[in-house]
């Protein structure tokens, strides 16, 4: 005896109004809404008889279910979801690195930073790079931050990161100290020969310049290194 085949999916337009996900957000708020909700309303349309909400379920099952290994993927990746062309994985794309710029802007504006877990805190979104990025905190004599510097993006060695480049705004905003920062896309915070290597020609520099570096902090996920205090400095 066969079995039946699987019902099919109701596309969106067949949902009653208040059950459609940009309906629910219009009247219930952005809260309200499941991930999946929230992806179909950013893929906007559905493709090859699929909804949009049923691509927006495929996107977390392919990542089980995780906003952050959506995050970590590169465009291409989101492109081999049925569904998913290269226009609306660089729209979700923009909307994910949107949401870790909130989140960033998110702390007590001019709170000073006392401890490498102050650091990490400010710094954790970049626990999902995909590539390693390179930032320099500015901060003033009472140890707020000033400026975050994005000096490189991508390989971490000392031919990328030239005190040159890392002092520049430092001296423009007449920085009391800086605090270097980078992360490991690997997840795992241990600093690497080249990562100590970096941070002893930077520490000379700023020796030079009457700028100290404070500490250098290594973002893993959910975790961090902090030269300072590790007396890797």
């Amino acid at each position: 005896m066969s079995s039946a085949p699987p019902p099919k999916a109701l596309s969106i337009r067949e949902l009653p109004r208040a059950e459609r996900p940009r309906e629910r957000l219009k009247h219930l708020g952005a809260h309200a809404l499941s991930s999946a909700e929230l992806l179909a309303v950013l893929v906007g349309a559905g493709a090859r008889g699929r909804s949009a909400l049923t691509i927006g379920h495929d996107i977390l099952a392919e990542a089980d279910g995780s906003l952050r290994r959506v995050a970590r993927q590169p465009v291409a990746w989101l492109t081999g979801v049925a569904g998913v062309g290269m226009a609306r994985a660089v729209a979700l794309h923009a909307a994910l690195e949107l949401g870790r710029r909130m989140a960033a802007e998110g702390r007590e504006d001019g709170a000073p930073l006392r401890s490498p877990r102050d650091v990490f805190r400010l710094f954790q979104r970049l626990e999902d790079c995909p590539v390693e990025e390179f930032h320099v905190a500015v901060l003033d004599a009472q140890h707020r931050l000033e400026r975050d510097v994005t000096v490189t993006r991508g390989i971490l060695n000392s031919s990328l990161v030239h005190p040159r480049e890392v002092f520049r705004e430092a001296i423009a905003e007449r920085a009391a100290a800086i605090v270097l920062v980078h992360n490991h896309p690997s997840g795992d915070p241990t600093p690497s020969s080249e990562d100590r290597m970096v941070t002893e020609q930077l520490v000379a520099a700023g020796r030079l310049l009457d700028i100290p570096v404070h500490d250098h902090v290594i973002v893993g996920r959910g975790r961090y290194t902090s030269f300072a205090e590790a007396g890797l400095l």
